[in-house]
């Protein structure tokens, strides 16, 4: 079958390459082009454009790609030349990937040695010995035609060496019938993996040209390339892509069975229950059919026969963790955030189908991950829209809200471009419904706004900090404005009855301090000076995670403007108003630990800083009764570590074992089938 797959593919590329025998170079004649347009969560944003010309003896690719994402332009230029067989001679690229992430990368080989630059590092190292290929991970869609191409007329190998770094496994996955215009059509469908963290999805014509990709971009959202002449089946892609990747959830799962028992008993712990209470020393916990049985001093609790008895002697027993603000948009983030030991986390939006699909798959134990609960996100069309879920009528946002609403969601969550009446139409028909509304401020308005129109919880703390000061003129330069809130007086009149309004209004806050500090490094305070979760993501993940730029004036009054947020943090914290730890993604599995240690940094006790990853987020979410705390008749989500959280809140991190549901999953083992170190 692999043969044959690579004798179809040698003798398209063949009939696309040769032409006319006459002199030819970089602006000879085109032998192909095409057009792609470029989707974040089915939302159309830009286009890249491709053309394929004679060099001599090889071929000339120039690519353009760019896409403006909520008001940011993402440029990318990318060439590459090649052989006739498209074995790589130089690759260059440079520009963004995704609005924070940006690369400069070339190679070039000469012979049996290849030169490598990276910015303005330089190397060189010896060309692999077996079939190759030049590309970089979020590539243009183009570079991933070219290498399956590539790939396949070259025997298809289990895994393809890629440069600058890595390696890919290129897969087959059969043939879907898509209906464009008033036809049916045959394209072959392949998955990748390697070239970023994860699985992409692929479709082929049968003139071997790419169709359509179905990815995640550089900050980990849904994204979309489709070819001209294929816009329509847009979300039958999409819908098939995602069952391709419950597949891959479940064979995931399938390799990590965990200890199950329907009665599991956790002895000798030192019992950290999350209520606030003092530690029990020799503790034990008793779960059956996932829910907790008996919990208290090992000496008064009566562990059942039947049991399955952990001895965890030496170690601490707390409640699962928390994430109230998550994108899981790839499966691999239920691994993830299992490993961290987080067994609940809230998806702040996503594509409905996708999202839905995966709660489904985990709840019915069909696949491996936290409990989810959704926020539906809404937005209104502007230069900021997010996604395809307009409410730019009343109407509209009621249909939106009442969709969500039946299909499970416990909030709504607002996005940056919903005008005031229709957020305040949300916001009345969710209440009507028993839903809670979360999300951003949109532009235009403040949080007085938006709280007062019905939202009940602020996702970033910005836009708590934006009505901490006085309005700034409309004409004021960034600069300017970043440098007035580096001074920000935090006893100001202004400051004080912010304040107050949201203790008034009872508002929730997760101020995903984690992901704005990552925003702030620089080569002088890399990202592993404070996460260093960094030194052990998946190699796909670690250049747009770690190549930062040197430090400037610009990023030292980011630096203060971050310090004066962890200062409105405490603040908020000490005036009483709820702060629920949420990472918006960042880096995967070990933000979530970060963010609390931020929060003690704002004055936190550790055991106030865990609370905001355990009892508050589900005081907030309606569930305290049934989750965030170790205590008789709640749901059996647990997590064993391996030292003291409340000696030093840097210990979170240590989680050894993950609880959730009554099934114990030892965390190296779910770090490790995600690529991740454990």
């Amino acid at each position: 079958m692999r043969k044959l797959i690579s004798a179809i593919f040698l003798c398209t590329i063949t009939s696309l390459l040769v032409v006319a025998q006459q002199p030819a170079n970089a602006n000879g004649p085109i032998l192909e082009q095409g057009k792609f347009t470029l989707h974040k969560f089915e939302q159309p944003l830009g286009e890249e454009t491709y053309e394929i010309r004679r060099d001599g003896d090889s071929l000339f690719v120039k690519i353009d790609f760019k896409f403006t994402d909520r008001s940011s332009p993402v440029p990318l230029s990318t060439t590459f030349r090649g052989a006739q067989d498209l074995t790589p001679q130089s690759f260059q690229i440079k520009g963004r990937t995704a609005r924070p992430v940006s690369i400069d990368e070339s190679v070039s080989i000469d012979g049996s040695t290849v030169h490598l630059r990276t910015r303005d590092k330089q190397s060189d190292s010896a060309a692999p010995s077996g079939p190759f290929f030049t590309i970089a991970g979020y590539a243009p869609t183009t570079m991933q035609m070219l290498m399956v191409r590539y790939w396949a007329s070259h025997g298809s190998p289990t895994q393809l060496a890629t440069l600058p770094s890595g390696s890919v496994k290129i897969e087959p996955r059969g043939q879907d019938t898509i209906h464009v215009g008033d036809k049916d059509e045959k394209l072959d469908r392949y998955t990748v993996e390697g070239l970023i963290w994860g699985r992409e999805t692929l479709w082929f014509d049968s003139n071997r040209n790419l169709v359509a990709a179905i990815t995640t971009d550089a900050e980990f959202d849904h994204f979309e390339a489709i070819r001209d002449g294929y816009e329509k089946a847009l979300g039958d892609f999409v819908g098939r892509a995602g069952s391709d990747n419950m597949g891959a959830l479940a064979d995931i799962s399938k390799g990590i069975p965990g200890s199950h028992s329907s009665t599991l008993a956790i002895v000798g712990a030192t019992l950290i229950d999350g209520t606030g209470a003092a530690p029990v020393e020799d503790s034990a916990v008793v779960i059956q059919n996932g829910r907790i049985k008996a919990v208290g001093p090992q000496s008064k609790i009566k562990i059942p026969k039947d049991a399955n008895v952990v001895d965890a002697k030496g170690k601490f027993l707390l409640p699962g963790l928390w994430d109230m603000h998550a994108h899981f948009e790839q499966v691999e983030w239920g691994p993830i955030y299992l490993a961290a030991g987080v067994t609940t986390v809230r998806d702040c939006g996503n594509e409905f189908e996708f999202i839905t699909a995966v709660r489904n798959a985990i709840s019915q134990n069909h696949g491996l991950g936290p409990r989810l609960l959704l926020a539906g996100v809404v937005d209104g069309t502007g230069p900021m829209a997010l996604g395809v879920q307009r409410v730019d009528t009343l109407e509209q946002a009621r249909q939106w809200t009442d969709r969500y609403h039946d299909a499970g969601f416990q909030q709504m969550k607002i996005y940056s471009s919903v005008k005031l009446e229709e957020l305040k139409a949300v916001a009345d028909e969710a209440h009507r419904l028993g839903m809670t509304v979360t999300g951003h401020v949109p532009q235009g308005l403040n949080a007085y706004q938006t709280i007062e129109a019905g939202q009940d919880q602020i996702n970033h703390i910005q836009y708590v900090v934006d009505i901490m000061h006085a309005p700034f003129p409309k004409d004021m330069s960034r600069p300017d404005r970043m440098k007035r809130l580096a001074d920000l007086d935090l006893d100001s009149p202004d400051a004080k009855k912010a304040v107050s309004f949201l203790k008034d209004h009872h508002t929730v806050v997760d101020p995903t301090m984690a992901l704005f500090e990552l925003f702030s490094a620089t080569t002088a305070r890399p990202p592993a000076s404070f996460e260093p979760g960094v030194e052990k993501i998946a190699p796909e993940l670690a250049q747009q995670l770690t190549d930062v730029e040197p430090p400037s004036e610009r990023s030292e009054i980011s630096d203060k403007v971050f310090q004066k947020e962890i200062a409105v943090v405490g603040i908020l914290h000490r005036a009483g108003i709820p702060v629920v730890a949420g990472t918006d993604q960042a880096v995967p599995g070990h933000s979530l630990h970060r963010e609390i240690e931020l929060y003690v940094q704002a004055g936190f006790t550790p055991m106030e800083a865990i609370q905001a990853a355990t009892i508050v987020p589900a005081r907030a979410m309606n569930l305290e009764k049934e989750s965030g705390t170790i205590e008789k008749g709640k749901r059996g989500d647990l997590i064993i570590l391996n030292s003291d959280p409340l000696a030093d809140i840097h210990n979170t991190r240590n989680v050894e074992y993950v609880i959730t549901n009554g099934t114990m999953y030892h965390t190296a083992e779910l770090w490790q089938s995600v690529g991740f170190k454990p």
